[in-house]
């Protein structure tokens, strides 16, 4: 996977209720959510958010409740992926299983600013920068995982497995 998008940067501990509101999930629409995603650490983020780009934040990214539509929000505001120094398992496992891939990075947190363009090259496992001045590296992804997140998901990648056997 390779993708090239603005840097939407967040700092530690970014929860949940800060990546989609409880307030908002009154409708699973994932356009609705879509619409807030971001709104309690960014008030700017839905708005602004273009396909492509990318969130990169520090510790423990996704902490708090297991509310799969945090991740949903994202994918469908457009992100590409989100890099973190950390990840709450919960939000890290439902992130691979909405297909939505989040990726490891001690240091790109440090080294990228808000609003940066960046290359993101999951399989060189390199994030750089557009101008080649800034890069991070990043943690390998499991091949297993990639397969999923390859097929859009774990939802699409049952079915595939299924439709195998029977055929």
């Amino acid at each position: 996977m390779s993708v090239r998008g603005r840097i939407w940067l967040f700092g530690h501990d970014i929860n949940t209720d800060l990546i989609m509101p409880g307030r908002y999930l009154d409708n699973y629409d994932p356009a609705h959510l879509a619409q807030h995603a971001m709104e309690g650490a960014n008030k700017k983020f839905a708005s602004g958010v273009r396909k492509g780009d990318i969130v990169v934040s520090g510790k423990n990214f996704g902490c708090g409740s297991s509310r799969e539509q945090a991740v949903t929000a994202l994918k469908h505001s457009g992100v590409s992926a989100v890099i973190a120094e950390s990840f709450a398992r919960i939000f890290y496992r439902n992130a691979i299983n909405l297909g939505l891939p989040v990726v490891v990075s001690p240091t790109a947190h440090a080294v990228f600013g808000d609003g940066d363009i960046a290359m993101l090259d999951v399989d060189a496992l390199v994030l750089g920068s557009s101008d080649g001045a800034k890069s991070a590296p990043l943690e390998p992804i499991p091949s297993h995982v990639k397969t999923i997140l390859g097929m859009g998901g774990l939802v699409p990648y049952v079915k595939a497995k299924l439709a195998a056997k029977e055929a």
